[in-house]
């Protein structure tokens, strides 16, 4: 027994609701995309896109050269440590030295922030880390893995 509206069956009604409904979906979809990928292109041709692109090369090869010459850095001519007492660490400090570990006699541990490029300024990270160490906040523990 099929209920009817209007001499329509309620599910062919429900049916042919449901194609309009994902019909106007698809259709709105394709129109968005289409209106984005314009103003896409308009941003591009007024300039603006391809500037904050080039800005961001830019940074991000700025970044790396930093990160490649900080890791150089012990290999570099006036380096003020034997290149065999460095061990990089990379955050939050670049360096740690270990003064004297190439002739078996370590006598001064150092905390080494290796800086390159225009930004000369600490971050907060490395800013607390270095009033860390210079408060004598720095000490010795062992883990033993045989009392587990």
């Amino acid at each position: 027994m099929q209920n009817y509206i209007f001499g329509i069956p309620i599910v062919l009604i429900f049916v042919l609701g449901l194609v309009f409904c994902l019909l106007f979906f698809i259709l709105g979809i394709r129109i968005g995309i289409k209106q984005g990928r314009g103003m896409e292109a308009a941003e591009w041709k007024g300039g603006r896109l391809e500037k904050t692109v080039k800005a961001r090369l830019k940074q991000s090869r700025a970044v790396l050269g930093g990160l490649v010459s900080e890791q150089l850095a012990p290999l570099l001519p006036g380096f003020p440590f034997d290149p065999g007492d460095c061990r990089f660490v990379g955050r939050p400090v670049d360096f740690i030295v270990f003064r004297g570990m190439n002739q078996k006699n370590i006598t001064e541990v150092v905390f080494l922030e290796v800086k390159s490029g225009t930004a000369k300024s600490l971050n907060d990270q490395e800013k607390r880390l270095r009033e860390a160490v210079l408060a004598g906040k720095v000490r010795w523990v062992e883990f033993d893995l045989q009392g587990l």
